[in-house]
């Protein structure tokens, strides 16, 4: 009897390594029957469609406030350039600076969401193809993890975790805003404010998910006993992080949905809807 070849004897039925080492070999370009081209194509079109939306209003440079709504594309606006009301926050850079007060800002959010484990999963499944799919052959022969350029810049998400704190505070400041009227008075509350509110809770729950929060929040600790008020948030952002993909894609779409709806106010396309 002869012995079989190395390869025969650390590959499985399926063609993949039992060995562990390397990467998967699979003969067949899929060992799936159903549809699992679909959730890469959805993914796919939602966030191009959004890369898309988002790069349009950040160059477009207008009808970003309507009194007293700031579209959180354009959230905190610094600039001298800024329309006028909208710089709760003081104009801060001077005149030197002539483009869209959103390219200041955005750079940071987006920073956030790129570097996000999920959308990692997101858009290497949906662009890159690495892998579209468990059981599916990818296009790629090498593999060299995140420790290169330009992958080797997602280990500043925890950074970028620092950052999108900041944001969502002046995100909340700027719902809190939403309930003066036009004239800067307290006691209004229009749809515009529930949207904002809404868009503010869903970035502050899809943060506090973060896989980079929960380490931050409890992840070096040996003895949870010894810190219970560390212990506590910990156990709190562990629930959090299991809703973490859905949070993401919620709080993409009322990010979108708020500015959008800013933008049809400043239009003129209709009037904020009144509660009080």
């Amino acid at each position: 009897m002869t012995a079989p070849s190395t390869r025969d004897a650390g590959q499985s039925s399926a063609g993949q390594s039992s060995t562990g080492a390397g990467r998967a070999s699979i003969d067949a370009r899929t060992l799936r029957t159903d549809r699992w081209w679909v959730g890469p194509v959805v993914s796919a079109t939602v966030l191009a469609a959004f890369v898309v939306y988002a790069t349009v209003r950040a160059f477009e440079n207008a009808n970003y406030f309507s009194a007293p709504y700031l579209s959180p594309f354009y959230s905190p606006c610094v600039s001298t350039n800024c329309t006028p009301g909208s710089d709760d926050f003081g104009r801060i850079i001077g005149d030197w600076w002539r483009l869209s007060p959103a390219l200041l800002i955005l750079v940071f959010p987006l920073g956030f969401r790129l570097t996000c484990y999920y959308y990692r999963k997101a858009y290497y499944r949906s662009f890159w193809l690495s892998p579209p799919a468990c059981g599916v052959a990818e296009p790629h022969r090498s593999y060299s993890g995140e420790s290169r350029f330009p992958l080797i810049f997602q280990n500043s998400h925890r950074w970028f975790l620092y950052t999108a704190v900041v944001f969502n505070l002046v995100l909340s400041w700027d719902a809190l805003l939403g309930f003066r009227n036009a004239a800067g008075d307290w006691g209004h509350m229009g749809l515009g404010t529930v949207m904002l509110l809404a868009n503010a809770v869903l970035l502050w729950l899809y943060t506090l998910s973060c896989h980079s929060c929960r380490h931050a929040v409890g992840g070096r600790l040996n003895h949870f006993s010894r810190h219970p008020l560390r212990y506590r948030a910990w156990t709190f952002v562990s629930r959090l992080n299991g809703h973490h993909p859905k949070l993401a894609w919620a709080s993409l779409f009322s990010v979108a949905l708020a500015d959008l709806y800013v933008r049809l106010l400043a239009t003129g396309t209709f009037s904020d809807l009144q509660f009080f």
